[in-house]
């Protein structure tokens, strides 16, 4: 037996395309391991992949992203209750630091195909976390729309929106996070492969360079404009708020979300050479903070909280009116907040030289239909940054809650059905 699968082995796994013993149970979750254990390297770092919530939400933001949305090719709701036992089986390997199953990368038999594509042999964990949620269609295509949230809609149009109906939507999806790219992408790619004839890839986005901080052992990353990004994001922390503005209570929809969320999904195309063109002023207004430290503008600090009420000897509002911290505040959202969780991209050029770049946003909200669709209205409708960006990619999903021992994503949503 080679060092390199010795490193990424987990005891018990009977493959990752085992059949699932009954639809209701999960093999595979023994603990043992062999040594060297991989979260001891460099860059190590497991996130504990089962408890109240899913990993990747309030965990603290990793670097790198890769988010994918699928649709269902089989509404056989057997088969998807495989898939999603499999997937889950495996996610909790990978995010271990092993492979999908033992000798799944080189397997024994040479004449059967590798149950993992190998490219994260011998890679540390990388804080991975594999997060999944469900969109609105999923409900639909198994028949189960009483099961769907009322919360749980497409989103509507907002002004200056230009969506790509191919890069919006989805049944289901799963966003990867870690601190190494090919980890990330290690992750998708075998969950995908796993469920092949049961799912199909409908759109994908890789991400880089954070720009939200979800903890406050993080500083503030920059978005491609320069900026401080997410300074007043809600942080791990703060359990009140986040019990407020991120996870579903009991008694706000169906039981099987209570300790879930929702997450939003925009696809944001920054027009970057028309904003590196605009005057250092012009761009601090269409912000309302400094460019360097990010404090509020007339503050002296980032963390400073920025004073609305500020006039200059002219009477002007020192944070303009249509600047982007005032009009996504809690003060002008009625006390509104989310959880950021976005990352930057960069996609080649277009055909005509351009950068297609951007931010690819994320957020987690208990609701997005009280939450996240007024705050874009008010923003789509008056924003200073909307001359700069637009809108490309729409989606959302229902995110269930963590899963306890021997449980498989979606197993509440979908076994209380039967």
């Amino acid at each position: 037996m080679s060092a390199s699968i010795s490193r990424r082995r987990l005891l018990g796994w009977t493959g990752a395309g085992a059949a699932v013993a009954g639809v209701g149970a999960v093999s595979g979750y023994a603990l043992g391991r062999t040594e060297p254990d991989p979260a001891q390297e460099p860059g190590g770092d497991v996130v504990e992949f089962r408890g109240t919530h899913q990993a990747g939400i309030v965990t603290p933001s990793q670097n790198e992203l890769y988010f994918t949305a699928l649709d269902l090719t089989s509404t056989g709701k057997a088969a998807v209750q495989r898939m999603l036992a499999q997937w889950t089986s495996a996610a909790e390997r990978m995010t271990r630091g092993l492979e999908t199953a033992e000798n799944g990368a080189l397997p024994l038999d040479r004449e059967t195909a590798p149950a993992d594509t190998g490219e994260a042999l011998e890679l540390p964990p990388s804080s991975l976390t594999v997060t999944v949620g469900f969109g609105p269609t999923f409900f639909d295509k198994l028949g189960i729309t009483d099961r769907r949230p009322a919360t749980l809609a497409d989103l509507p149009s907002f002004q200056g929106d230009r969506l790509e109906p191919a890069k919006s939507g989805g049944d289901i999806c799963i966003q990867a996070c870690a601190n190494d790219p090919q980890v990330a992408v290690h992750a998708v790619r075998n969950l995908v492969r796993i469920g092949f004839g049961t799912v199909a890839v409908r759109w994908a986005q890789l991400g880089y360079g954070r720009t939200s901080s979800t903890s406050i052992r993080q500083p503030t990353a920059r978005n491609l404009f320069g900026f401080k990004d997410g300074t007043n994001n809600l942080k791990a922390e703060e359990p009140d708020l986040l019990d407020q503005h991120v996870w579903v209570q009991g008694g706000d929809g169906p039981d099987w979300m209570t300790g879930g969320t929702h997450l939003v999904a925009r696809r944001i195309r920054m027009h970057i050479e028309t904003w590196d063109r605009a005057p250092l002023d012009e761009q601090e207004a269409v912000i309302g903070r400094t460019k360097g430290t990010g404090s509020p503008l007339g503050g002296t600090g980032e963390f400073e909280p920025a004073n609305y009420r500020s006039i200059d000897a002219n009477g002007t509002p020192v944070i303009p009116l249509n600047s982007h911290i005032r009009l996504a505040s809690a003060e002008s959202m009625n006390g509104i907040k989310i959880l950021r969780r976005g990352f930057n991209f960069v996609a080649g050029s277009d055909d005509r030289g351009h950068l297609n770049a951007g931010l690819f946003f994320v957020c987690f909200v208990r609701n997005p239909q009280t939450q996240f669709v007024p705050m874009q209205r008010l923003l789509a409708a008056n924003d200073a940054m909307s001359d700069y960006i637009t809108h490309t990619g729409s989606a959302v999903f229902a995110c269930p809650p963590g899963l306890r021992e021997g449980e498989y994503w979606g197993q509440r949503l979908l076994e209380d059905t039967v």
